[in-house]
């Protein structure tokens, strides 16, 4: 079968732009994190994305109606709310009260290793040795943030770990909402927002946290509707042209984007072992955003979307 049509640039600048502002939103995130408590930001930032993109629709659709979704779609979205709208944003903001927000940043680069392994081993998206050689820079690079430095620990126990596992959550995320992805991209990020935003909050005022002045209560909206409701409309936009493992590897300049952003902005301290783990992930992402088309096939939505 011939398939040396390119990517849709469409698709691909649409996961780009989503990487960049996710990206900015982790340092802006770990900001916050000295007026609020984790959960409670976590429960902010999906409650910005949900109210935003929902007066976005309303002006767009003059209305709000769900799009006709078969019981299994609603399955698979149910899915992605509770792993990437619940759990995941919980776990980083847990795991960046305890990690530096540069370091921080490049772990996140798993979110696309694990993305890609689900996407594989559950879904049987295609991959070729090029993308396979990308995520080992990757995990070499994380591991080698994750061990202990002599000056100053890089993230090595419970905050790399609960970074790890807010990538993890994403990562299932993102293979579900791929399930989804033909349907209306501003509805699934809304909904997303909504519920996630109304249950982390509810956990957090349960847990006693306190809400702190009008303008830290702001920029926590503004963050949330633009790092996580913007950028899940564009990361949805993105997985219809070109599935979930390659919108993963397009997705995974965010972390390099928040690390710049933490360093220059934030002056966090970036030692020897930091630039070392960058250049292994940056080459491993190169690796990913220059692949070519003829060499891997199409993936199983790249088949849906066209047919529909």
């Amino acid at each position: 079968m011939k398939t040396d049509r390119a990517f849709p640039l469409s698709s691909a600048l649409a996961a780009l732009g989503a990487a960049v502002l996710f990206g900015a939103s982790t340092p802006l995130a770990k900001a916050l994190l000295r007026d609020l408590p984790p959960v409670l930001l976590a429960g902010l930032l999906y409650l910005g994305s949900g109210l935003g993109l929902a007066l976005i629709r309303l002006m767009r659709d003059r209305g709000w109606r769900a799009p006709a979704m078969m019981l299994r779609e609603w399955l698979w979205l149910l899915l992605a709310v509770v792993f990437g709208g619940v759990l995941g944003p919980v776990l980083l903001m847990l795991g960046l009260s305890r990690t530096p927000a540069a370091t921080a940043s490049l772990l996140l680069n798993l979110e696309a290793v694990l993305t890609a392994l689900i996407a594989w081993i559950a879904f049987r998206e295609n991959a070729n040795r090029r993308i396979v050689l990308g995520f080992t820079l990757i995990v070499a690079g994380a591991v080698l943030l994750a061990l202990p430095g002599s000056s100053q620990p890089l993230g090595l126990g419970h905050g790399a770990l609960l970074i790890a596992g807010a990538c993890l959550c994403w990562a299932l995320d993102n293979n579900f909402t791929c399930r989804v992805a033909t349907s209306d991209a501003l509805f699934i990020a809304g909904l997303k927002g909504w519920v996630a935003g109304i249950v982390n909050t509810v956990i957090a005022i349960g847990l006693g946290a306190r809400f702190p002045a009008e303008p830290i209560i702001g920029m926590a909206l503004g963050v949330g509707l633009l790092g996580y409701g913007i950028s899940l409309v564009l990361f949805v936009l993105g997985l219809r042209g070109v599935g979930s493992a390659r919108t993963g590897a397009y997705f995974s300049t965010a972390p390099f984007i928040g690390a710049a952003i933490a360093i220059l902005a934030f002056g966090d301290h970036a030692p020897w072992r930091f630039w070392l783990a960058a250049v292994l992930m940056g080459a491993g992402v190169w690796l990913h955003l220059t692949e070519r088309r003829e060499h891997l096939g199409r993936s199983r939505l790249d088949d849906r979307v066209q047919h529909e």
